[in-house]
């Protein structure tokens, strides 16, 4: 069944620093997700480890320790989207992990480049711009640990009256 929900996006220090964040934001826009929270964070060590929490345990320490350190490189801005199916059609629209593997028209697919093989074979993190949450339990997990409630906000925009 089809629901409104909401899932945190975090645009990447290498979108930050490229200047692709309204870019980006309108995406998700044109496709009818309503931003109810953003906020740019420099993400410390502890952040990091909160939010990354499992990485360590499924890919190894290396992998944890690449991605902390390239997601401490600079600010990042933290988004939760709402809309219908907001977790899967966030994902939909970011596109595969590995930019190489993502189709044309999706976020890493028209923005980024970088291929697995490459990231791994010079113990790089594969810039792609965008981290989206995988599931609703984790959407959850995620604003919780990014936004305080009063941070959040409801509202209707035109748009709703045609996509909710």
């Amino acid at each position: 069944m089809a629901t409104v929900e909401r899932t945190l996006v975090l645009l990447k220090p290498d979108a930050v620093a490229r200047g692709l964040i309204g870019r980006v934001v309108q995406r998700f826009e044109d496709a009818g997700l309503k931003v109810v929270g953003t906020k740019m964070v420099q993400m410390d060590a502890e952040l990091a480890k909160k939010h990354y929490f499992d990485l360590e345990e499924r890919f190894g320490k290396e992998v944890f320790d690449l991605t902390a350190n390239f997601m401490q490189m600079g600010p990042v801005i933290a988004l939760v989207l709402e809309g219908v199916d907001a977790v899967a059609n966030v994902r939909r629209l970011v596109g595969a992990t590995f930019p190489n593997e993502s189709a044309p028209g999706t976020i890493r697919g028209d923005f980024a480049h970088v291929s697995k093989a490459y990231s791994q074979s010079n113990k790089i993190v594969a810039a792609n711009l965008v981290h989206a949450s995988g599931k609703p339990d984790e959407a959850k997990y995620e604003i919780d640990l990014w936004f305080d409630s009063a941070e959040l906000f409801d509202y209707q925009t035109v748009a709703e009256k045609y996509t909710f």
